[in-house]
């Protein structure tokens, strides 16, 4: 029997039917979403091969989210940027700068509710107040994306490429490109480590 802190299994079949474990109940990908809502943790597994389909029943989730009528929040500039890392050498990089930046906004966001619940009742004055939070907000999403921006630019150009575009001489000048790279791979995980940091000290 699994734990009372044990993600919840839901075992998907072959017919794409979702099924509930600790409810014993079919549930659909907008019950999904609600639980992610709520906070409740799950696994998504299939249920011949036992496989962890967890990732892309989530992706599906934001799919059908982002094809509902005013409910998009992936902007056409980010998701082709997104796109565009696929296979990049920066792509190692994303997942966890991505993950970082949205738990910060989303400590960010808790302050900014509670504020909201105070702010009910009080004079205008005190609500004009709330604006502040969101540019604050604002401000730092901006920060974020040029420090990572700036981040990306230690690769390029790229080491292995010459002032005139030609590739240098094959061998030894190509063994030494690769601590160049772990060692431009090591700053960029510093320079992510060091704004979690600012932002913890903000927050």
């Amino acid at each position: 029997m699994a734990a009372k802190d044990d993600p919840i299994v839901i075992k998907k079949y072959a017919n794409r039917r979702l099924y509930n474990t600790g409810t014993s109940t079919y549930v659909t990908l907008e019950d999904l979403a609600d639980m992610v809502k709520k906070g409740e943790e799950f696994t998504v597994q299939d249920a011949k091969t036992g496989d962890d389909i967890t990732h892309p029943v989530l992706t599906q989730i934001i799919f059908e989210l982002e094809n509902k009528d005013g409910q998009n929040m992936l902007p056409i500039p980010f998701l082709r940027q997104l796109i565009a890392f696929y296979g990049d050498q920066m792509q190692m990089i994303v997942p966890s700068f991505l993950e970082q930046s949205m738990i910060a906004f989303a400590k960010e966001q808790e302050r900014f509710r509670e504020q909201m619940k105070g702010a009910f009742g009080k004079s205008p004055i005190d609500m004009m107040k709330i604006a502040t939070p969101i540019k604050a907000l604002e401000e730092q999403t901006r920060r974020n994306m040029e420090m990572f921006q700036n981040a990306m630019r230690m690769f390029t150009p790229f080491p292995s490429t010459t002032a005139n575009g030609a590739s240098p001489a094959p061998t030894e000048p190509a063994k030494k490109d690769v601590p160049e790279k772990s060692d431009d791979l090591q700053e960029l995980k510093e320079q992510i480590a060091a704004m979690q940091r600012k932002l913890d000290t903000m927050s």
